[in-house]
């Protein structure tokens, strides 16, 4: 988004230059004439002229740089993560977020409707879990990051205490006012945040997906981590009705945007890093609400998620992918240890469906997440129905 904007100021410091330049010997020319008829001309013009032009010469070489490397691009991507960091601390201050323009329209959309609409909203608010309280909640936009539109809300959690949630829309949000869409719930691993705080560049990863054009479009949902441990992660395999995406949220979530109804064919969830323990144990916790679960270069209990798995919903079979890097020894070898420990597990353990991925290796470990969560959107939006 960057780049492009860098090419008005090179064409206009290149033309300048040109301009002054030619200014400059045209003056040069003009004194070599009166010195010729031994006549006094003023120098001042010439060299102001010429100044001006390596000036302009300097910024054309400055600004092509930047364009080539890419430099503004990267400083952006910096900034931006530093900017969602500091929203996230004066949100939890404040309580409320500006809405920008595009924010607006956002919200517009996805407010409940009036009275006239109420037979359309009739099956959204019967879609909600059975005693949660489906109202619409004002989320303010706080970024663009992926090219869609992340907002943020506080919503009550099951101690009865507002937490953040962050949601992230996809570009087709916008330009598909009548679609519904399905839901990844993203899950972190650090009491009090939001996974995208822990992994920044998450948002980024899925809106690659969605340009490549090997995913189709979900809404993604961050809610805050429990606080009342240290490792929340542990108590969602311990306890899995401890998950965060609890029916509160669940019924906000689809009453303040186009939703499809909760459910295997509509919901997933996700973790990365510290994260994927979560995912996994939510989805092997309850295949009866998650289509897929991802999880992404984690360690995992293996002993403690297979007797999760063996107390799931009968009937159910979950669907699993844990996704490592070929580089990440450990995490390749806990994730193999898990799909051990499922299949010879009782129950509805053994029937999980478990697929490991071990392909993705890049440059950097920044690089090889980017393409993990790639690999890990088109997983999930594979096992979920399309935007309808």
């Amino acid at each position: 988004m960057v780049r492009p904007l860098l090419v008005i100021p090179l064409l206009a410091a290149a033309l300048g230059g040109i301009w002054l330049a030619r200014g400059a010997l045209q003056r040069w020319r003009d004194l070599r004439a009166a010195e010729a008829y031994e006549l006094a001309g003023d120098r001042w013009p010439m060299l102001v002229r010429a100044g001006g032009a390596m000036v302009c010469g300097v910024c054309v070489t400055a600004l092509t740089l930047l364009t080539a490397l890419g430099a503004f691009g990267a400083l952006s991507g910096k900034r931006g993560g530093a900017d969602q960091a500091r929203s996230a601390v004066d949100a939890a201050g404040a309580g409320a977020w500006p809405g920008s323009a595009t924010g607006a329209a956002v919200r517009q959309q996805a407010a409940p409707p009036t009275a006239p609409e109420s037979a359309a909203a009739a099956p959204t608010a019967s879609a909600a879990p059975a005693g949660a309280s489906a109202v619409a909640s004002r989320f303010d936009s706080v970024g663009h990051p992926g090219g869609g539109e992340l907002l943020q809300s506080a919503v009550l959690g099951p101690d009865g205490k507002p937490r953040n949630v962050r949601v992230w829309l996809p570009p087709q949000y916008g330009r598909e006012p009548n679609a519904r869409f399905p839901v990844v719930v993203m899950h972190a691993a650090t009491p009090s945040k939001t996974a995208d705080a822990e992994v920044p560049d998450v948002f980024e990863g899925v809106g690659a997906a969605l340009q490549t054009g090997r995913t189709r479009p979900f809404i993604l949902v961050a809610p805050e981590a429990p606080n009342g441990t240290a490792h929340p992660c542990e108590l969602v395999a311990a306890a899995p009705a401890a998950v965060a995406d609890d029916p509160t949220l669940r019924a906000t979530v689809a009453a303040s945007f186009r939703t499809l109804p909760p459910g295997p064919a509509s919901w997933a969830v996700l973790g990365i890093g510290d994260g994927a323990s979560c995912a996994a144990a939510a989805g092997l916790a309850r295949p009866d609400l998650y289509g897929a679960a991802a999880a992404v270069s984690g360690r995992y209990d293996a002993a403690l998620l297979a007797q999760t798995g063996a107390e799931a919903p009968a009937g159910s079979s979950a669907k699993l992918l844990l996704a490592a890097a070929r580089g990440d020894a450990a995490g390749l070898d806990a994730a193999r240890k898990l799909q051990n420990a499922l299949k010879a597990g009782p129950g509805p353990a053994a029937k999980a469906e478990v697929r490991i991925s071990d392909n993705v290796q890049d440059y950097t470990a920044d690089r090889e997440r980017l393409r993990l969560v790639r690999q890990a959107a088109q997983f999930l939006a594979e096992a979920l129905a399309k935007a309808s």
